[in-house]
């Protein structure tokens, strides 16, 4: 085998300019290209990652919303029931205090008729008394007459 060290020669520089050549006008391209690119599936990564942040953050601050939501109204709930219970109290208490002035108030006017009543009682019994003692005066009468006398009066006033 024999080389032709001038064909090699000749070869070996139009490989270098060919090599020169693609390095120039297509591998520089094609690899800007493919950075290019690269670039791009990274930034893409990275704003996944960051959506995939963000939204676990929205959901987090959902959880939390949706917590404080249920507790504020378990506590609505628990004011309600206690402001009913005391609502309930005070309708309770102010109808036993109701109940006891009309009481005490039926107590007092029927204190007050009896009072009446025995006064009128008095009044009449003390005519009664003096009509008794004018007509005792005026007959001096026996002590048999005197006791019918003063049953006749006492049935008057019973009957009254």
């Amino acid at each position: 085998m024999h080389i032709v060290w001038s064909s090699l020669v000749i070869q070996l520089v139009a490989f270098l300019i060919l090599l020169y050549l693609l390095k120039r006008y297509a591998f520089g391209p094609l690899l800007s290209v493919m950075e290019q690119r690269r670039q791009y599936v990274a930034e893409q990564i990275a704003n996944a990652e960051t959506s995939k942040k963000e939204a676990e953050q929205q959901l987090e601050q959902q959880k939390q919303a949706l917590q404080e939501a249920r507790k504020e109204a378990y506590d609505i709930i628990e004011q309600a029931k206690a402001t009913s219970t005391k609502q309930a109290e005070e309708i309770i208490q102010v109808a036993k205090s109701e109940s006891t002035r009309l009481k005490d108030d039926a107590v007092k006017d029927i204190e007050s008729e009896k009072n009446k009543a025995v006064a009128a009682l008095r009044e009449e019994v003390g005519g009664i008394s003096v009509k008794i003692a004018s007509k005792i005066i005026e007959k001096q009468v026996d002590e048999k007459s005197q006791e019918q006398l003063v049953n006749q009066y006492l049935k008057e006033v019973g009957s009254k």
